[in-house]
């Protein structure tokens, strides 16, 4: 299955820069990580702080969250998610 996420990150007020460069450069780890194991497909972040989009390929959605909910930063993310499905008309499959 395709996901779309779209994550807004919010870190707490107060929180020590060195907590937030720790949790960052974990996250940084964790998505190459899953980028490697073919979960991680694509990256992007919209216009604004700390709003990003990622489309995943995983199992099933309980695969999803349980990979979301290991990411370093998910603890200050609000995430969207979304099952995508294919579409009949999806020029990617115009070959077939």
């Amino acid at each position: 299955m395709e996901f779309l996420t779209a994550f807004v990150l919010t870190v707490p007020p107060g929180t020590p820069a060195a907590a937030v460069n720790d949790a960052t450069a974990r996250e940084a780890e964790r998505a190459q990580e899953l980028s490697r194991q073919g979960r991680l497909l694509r990256l992007w972040r919209l216009p604004g702080e700390g709003q990003t989009l990622s489309l995943w390929r995983v199992r099933d959605a309980a695969e999803m969250r349980s990979i979301l909910e290991s990411l370093p930063l998910y603890a200050w993310m609000a995430v969207q998610t979304t099952p995508l499905m294919p579409h009949p008309d999806d020029p990617a499959n115009a070959g077939d």
